[in-house]
C-alpha cells in the first residue's frame, strides 16, 4: 500500500484561534462556491423539468417529492413514533422499524419550531443536506485532485441517473453529506470528528456500515504500519489515542438503533428480521442473478453491460490509488447494494452515496482540454438526468 494512501494526519502546527478558524471556514466556503452553484443549478434544472412534466400531466409537482413511497413512512414516524405496520396479501409484515430515526427526528423538530408541514420539513432537510453533501464531495475531490476536479465531481453527483432522489424527502442526501464530511475528516486526521459524524450516519441509514468499515480498516492499517515501523506498541497506541477513540465512536449510532429494535421487539436479531420482511435481507446476489435471468435477452445484455461498466469504474478507482478510507467506503456501498435481495429498481439509488466512483469520470471530463467542452458535457448529462427524473417520478413504482 503506497504511503500517500494512509497519510491522514496534517502537519503539526499551532491550533487556530477562533478568528483564524472563522476565516478558514469563510475561505473554504468561497472556494466551494462554484461547486455549490453548479450543483444547485443542475438540481434546479431537474426540479424545473419535473414541474413542467407534472403540470402538463395535470399532477401536483410537489406530491411525489414529499408524499409518496419512503417519504410517507418517515413522516408517519415523525408524527406518531414507531408503531405502524402493514400486512401484505402474501402475509409478510412491513414495519416502520425498518427506517432509521434521524430524518424523522429532524422533520419533527423543524415542524415544531416553524410553520412547515412534516413533508415540507423533509424537503428542507433533504435540499440543505444536498448542498452540504455537494460541499463535502467537492472538498474530497479538491483535496485529492485539485479544485476543478472537486467542482466537476460535485456536478457529476448532481446529475447521477437517480439524482432526482436528492430532491425528495429521502435520506440519501443526509447520509451522503455525513459520509462525505466524515471521510474528509479522516483524510485530514480528525478522527474524533469523523467518528461523531459516523454516529449520525449510523442513525440515518443501514449503509453506515460501509463508513464504519472504512474508518476501522484505515485505522487498523495505519496502526499496524506504525507499529511495524517502530516495533513498540506502547508509544504508537498513546500517540494514536484519537484514532482509536474515533473508531470506537463510529459504530455507536448504528448499534444504538439495532439495540433499540431488539429491545422493543424482544429479540436480539429483530432488526434483521424486520429487514427480511421487507425483502432487504442479504442473499449474496442470488436475487440479482435471478432478476437478470428472468429478463428478455436484450434487456439482460444491457443490464450486464451496465454492471460491467460499474465494475470498470471500480477498477479505475483502484488504479487511481484513491485513499484507503475513500476506496473502502465506495466498494462496500457497491457490494451492499448488489448482494441484497431487495427491489431491483432501488439499487441505483442505494449506490448513489458511493460518490468516489465518479472521480474517474470527473478526471476524464477535465481532459477535454477546454472548459467549454467540459461544461457542454455536464449540460448534456444534466438534461438527461432531468428528463429521466421527471419520467420516473411520474411513474407508479418507487425509486
Amino acid at each position: 500500500m503506497p504511503d500517500h494512501q494512509l497519510r491522514t494526519r496534517p502537519p503539526a502546527g499551532p491550533a487556530p484561534g477562533p478568528r483564524t478558524a472563522g476565516s478558514r471556514a469563510a475561505a473554504a466556503f468561497r472556494a466551494a462556491a462554484p461547486a455549490l452553484a453548479v450543483y444547485a443549478g443542475v438540481r434546479a434544472l431537474g426540479l424545473l423539468a419535473f414541474w413542467a412534466a407534472a403540470s402538463a400531466a395535470g399532477k401536483d409537482p410537489l406530491g411525489p417529492l414529499s408524499g409518496r413511497w419512503d417519504s410517507v413512512w418517515y413522516q408517519r414516524i415523525a408524527e406518531n413514533g414507531y408503531r405502524y405496520t402493514v400486512t401484505l396479501p402474501d402475509g409478510s409484515v412491513h414495519s416502520d422499524l425498518a427506517f432509521f430515526p434521524l430524518l424523522p427526528a429532524l422533520e419533527r423538530s423543524l415542524s415544531e419550531v416553524t410553520p412547515l408541514t412534516l413533508g415540507d420539513a423533509g424537503l428542507l432537510v433533504a435540499w440543505t443536506a444536498g448542498l452540504l453533501a455537494a460541499w463535502g464531495i467537492y472538498a474530497i475531490g479538491a483535496h485529492l485532485r485539485g479544485r476543478r476536479t472537486g467542482v466537476v465531481l460535485a456536478a457529476l453527483w448532481g446529475v447521477y441517473p437517480t439524482a432526482f432522489v436528492q430532491s425528495m424527502a429521502y435520506t440519501e442526501t443526509l447520509f451522503t453529506a455525513l459520509a462525505a464530511w466524515a471521510l474528509y475528516a479522516v483524510l485530514r486526521g480528525r478522527w474524533i470528528v469523523a467518528g461523531a459524524l459516523c454516529v449520525l450516519a449510523g442513525l440515518t441509514r443501514p449503509t453506515a456500515a460501509a463508513l464504519i468499515a472504512a474508518l476501522a480498516i484505515t485505522a487498523a492499517v495505519t496502526l499496524v504500519r506504525e507499529y511495524r515501523d517502530e516495533r513498540r506498541a506502547g508509544p504508537v497506541l498513546r500517540r494514536n489515542a484519537r484514532t482509536i477513540a474515533g473508531v470506537a465512536l463510529a459504530p455507536l449510532g448504528w448499534l444504538a438503533y439495532v439495540v433499540f429494535v431488539a429491545v422493543r421487539e424482544g429479540s436480539p436479531f429483530a432488526y434483521f428480521d424486520v429487514q427480511a420482511q421487507w425483502g432487504n435481507n442479504i442473499d449474496g446476489g442470488r436475487a440479482l442473478a435471478a432478476f437478470i435471468a428472468g429478463l428478455p435477452w436484450p434487456a439482460a445484455l444491457g443490464l450486464c453491460a451496465a454492471l460491467g461498466l460499474l465494475g470498470w469504474l471500480v477498477v479505475l478507482c483502484v488504479r487511481q490509488r484513491q485513499p484507503l478510507p475513500v476506496l473502502v467506503y465506495a466498494l462496500t456501498i457497491v457490494v451492499i447494494s448488489l448482494i441484497g435481495a431487495g427491489y431491483f429498481g432501488s439499487r441505483p439509488r442505494l449506490m448513489m452515496p458511493a460518490f468516489p466512483l465518479l472521480l474517474p469520470p470527473a478526471v476524464a471530463l477535465l481532459r477535454l482540454r477546454t472548459t467549454g467542452r467540459t461544461a457542454a458535457a455536464l449540460a448534456v448529462l444534466a438534461c438527461a438526468s432531468a428528463a429521466y427524473g421527471a419520467w420516473t417520478l411520474l411513474g407508479s413504482g418507487p425509486p
